[in-house]
């Protein structure tokens, strides 16, 4: 699959929607103030029952940089490969229908992929409510490998990666048949096929948490790691224990972030301290708080742990 040529724009933002109607506004906003100008955006309803629809036309009617597509009920990885046809960006820059872009984001990735080594990029999120942030993600200062990808993903959402359209072209695209960690499943197969993705020491995106939203369902989010793992393995790579134990401490923490019942994150610590020690307290203050924070969520009212915890 290849993309007309030539580009007409230096990104297209890819922003797939389902009953977004609560936040699309606040997203779109967030786009339209980016300081870097030369986008255009591809708004895809999948089926929504709300006025989503509605809104991605009135964007549209707006501003000609918005182009609405439909992609009935089909799941979000296959409205993000409409990009494998539609995109006319030479940068992907995916967005999620309720995250919100910094305004400098684009403007920063225009200038990292100057460098032609560049295949992919990626920053710091702030993991906010709604309301408040005050969680940000951290970045390796090494390239992104298949080992950091099978312990606790850097990237942390797709909302936080530009890559360019030639080498999302050759990989693909996203696997269809996966609705959670459709992404890690991708990136796994996007480095370990030799493509350089780094990591920008910046926050430049802000990830909404919410308890109904996909990354709340950790049973789901488990059996696309799953899908994930076994995709890394056609490549020769299998995760350590120590990759098992991290991984189950970001879903310890993630399940404290979204206000889960406490017991889970109490059984997914417990599990990631049983697999590896050394894994699960690679990051000793990431891994002592987990822990600490697991054990005293059980005795905490739901209030004051989504006060504490939450993004």
């Amino acid at each position: 699959m290849t993309f007309a040529m030539p580009y007409l724009y230096r990104f297209t933002i890819v922003v797939p929607c389902w009953n977004a109607a609560d936040t699309l506004r606040e997203t779109l906003a967030s786009l339209e103030s980016q300081t870097f100008g030369n986008w255009q955006a591809l708004l895809i309803d999948d089926g929504s029952t709300d006025a989503t629809p509605t809104l991605i036309a009135e964007a549209a009617a707006r501003d000609p940089r918005f182009r609405a597509l439909r992609n009935t009920g089909k799941g979000p990885s296959a409205a993000r490969n409409l990009a494998l046809h539609e995109a006319r960006g030479e940068i992907l820059s995916f967005c999620d229908a309720d995250d919100l872009f910094d305004p400098t984001k684009l403007a920063r990735m225009d200038a990292t992929f100057q460098d032609a080594s560049v295949a992919a990029a990626y920053g710091r999120i702030a993991f906010f409510d709604g309301a408040r942030s005050r969680t940000q993600s951290s970045v390796p200062s090494e390239d992104l490998s298949v080992q950091m990808l099978l312990g606790e993903n850097p990237v942390c959402t797709m909302s936080n990666v530009c890559v360019r359209s030639s080498v999302f072209a050759v990989t693909g695209g996203f696997d269809p048949e996966i609705v959670h960690n459709e992404d890690l499943e991708w990136l796994i197969r996007l480095v370990a096929e030799g493509h350089r993705v780094i990591g920008l020491d910046t926050l430049l995106v802000y990830y909404r948490t919410c308890a109904q939203g996909l990354s709340a369902d950790l049973r789901a989010m488990r059996a696309g790691r799953a899908a994930a793992v076994k995709a890394a393995g056609h490549y020769g790579y299998a995760p350590s224990p120590a990759q098992e134990a991290i991984y189950l401490r970001y879903l310890a923490r993630r399940a404290l972030r979204t206000n889960a019942p406490p017991s889970v994150a109490l059984r997914l610590a417990v599990a990631g301290v049983l697999k590896s020690p050394i894994g699960f307290f690679s990051d000793p203050f990431r891994g002592g708080a987990t822990a600490l924070a697991a054990v005293v969520a059980l005795i905490l009212p739901r209030p004051v742990r989504a006060l504490l915890f939450a993004a």
